[in-house]
């Protein structure tokens, strides 16, 4: 444990220290874009954090080779390395898309061609389903369902960056989380270099937030842009592959583990989509939307989650906080089940059942009670076009 706390202090270090002179280059040559339509901040802000949480991540990922608490990682060093590769890459086309507005195509074959370098180039690989005994035995299929899964959460965490410290704040608990419960099944199921590398990319996403939210807590001095957001969905998206996708089927044989303790089975399984729960949810009600309105599922508009909260009345930093507390509630509540599950705790999934009831009923309370009334609807404005009578 001592050194994940090293390794993630060492990654804020790092990247705190990134984003300040990322965000005096960005000013000096002012490279930041003007206001969209759809922005809610009203001043010209940098959008070249990811640049910083790039570097810190990989710094942190290549010094780690030189520690031998970490060699397991580095065996087979291609996976380590395609990491790396497909990181780079998403966040070079991040760049390029917050400095000139790349295409949507573009981007989404820059994200298949990076999720390919993990799944062909690093091989991890979902292996395997949570569905008896069922096992994908194509490795072309294999690969597919993880592309395509590597992609969904990138875009998803995506998605929801519309408000100061959003997306650093929901990937740090969320990842906090993760981190607590890959480590706990690394020591109860034993030592394995997928095992490892789960919980220690989950360490070094805990840092890098750490370091960039201070910059970014409200009102934000710059912005993660797609180049933060979207390496931080890939790297969440390989961690909870690199845990889940290899599991044995048989783990979840209800005659080997009994009745009672089958929903602990599954809780690895579930723990990983319920902590991007939300960007999930976000990023499936954008894509239905958009397409029903005969859209691009990628375009943008103004109707995120986040949007809607503020047109509910809360103000910026109360909805961001109130998308903390969601995560903090639907991801303890999983792990509670788990930990309760797997030290016979009274009721076993009673204490995470019982959080997360009275969790979301005090999420839904804060919610649905706006802190300030909702602004009125601008007036239209006259068409120009239009005679005065």
């Amino acid at each position: 444990m001592t050194q994940y706390l090293f390794t993630i202090l060492l990654t804020a270090a790092i990247t705190f220290v990134l984003t300040g002179a990322v965000w005096k280059l960005s000013l000096r040559f002012k490279l930041y874009p003007s206001i969209r339509d759809r922005d809610v901040h009203t001043t010209p802000t940098p959008r070249l954090g990811g640049v910083a949480i790039f570097l810190g991540i990989a710094t942190v990922m290549v010094v780690s080779a030189a520690n031998p608490f970490f060699q397991t990682i580095w065996m087979p060093p291609q996976t380590m390395w395609s990491i790396l590769a497909a990181a780079f890459l998403i966040a070079v086309i991040g760049v390029l898309d917050d400095l000139w507005d790349l295409d949507w195509m573009i981007k989404l074959g820059a994200q298949f061609v990076a999720a390919a370098i993990l799944t062909i180039g690093g091989g991890l690989q979902i292996l395997s389903l949570p569905f008896g005994d069922l096992i994908v035995f194509s490795s072309w299929l294999s690969i597919t369902i993880t592309m395509f899964a590597i992609v969904v959460v990138m875009n998803a965490v995506n998605f929801i960056d519309g408000l100061d410290g959003l997306v650093a704040g929901v990937c740090l608990i969320a990842n906090g989380v993760f981190f607590a419960y890959s480590y706990i099944f690394t020591r109860d199921s034993g030592a394995s270099n997928y095992f490892n590398l789960s919980t220690f990319i989950a360490a070094v996403l805990i840092g890098a937030c750490l370091g960039f939210l201070p910059w970014n807590w409200s009102p934000a001095k710059l912005f993660m842009g797609d180049s933060g957001a979207l390496v931080l969905g890939l790297l969440m998206a390989t961690s909870a592959i690199a845990i889940t996708g290899q599991m044995d089927p048989s783990a979840l044989d209800p005659e080997r583990l009994g009745r009672s303790q089958l929903l602990g089975a599954f809780i690895p399984i579930l723990l990983p989509l319920m902590v991007v729960l939300l960007p999930l949810l976000d990023f499936g009600l954008a894509v239905l939307r958009r397409m029903h309105a005969g859209k691009s599922p990628f375009s943008p508009d103004r109707k995120h989650l986040h949007h809607r909260m503020l047109d509910l009345g809360h103000r910026d930093r109360d909805a961001v906080l109130i998308f903390y507390a969601w995560t903090t509630v639907i991801s303890l509540a999983v792990l509670l089940m788990y930990v309760g599950a797997r030290e016979d705790w009274p009721g076993q999934y009673i204490p995470g059942v019982l959080f997360g009831v009275v969790g979301i009923a005090a999420c839904l309370i804060v919610t649905l009670i706006p802190s300030r009334r909702a602004k009125p609807p601008a007036p239209a404005a006259p068409d120009p076009t239009s005679v005065e009578s």
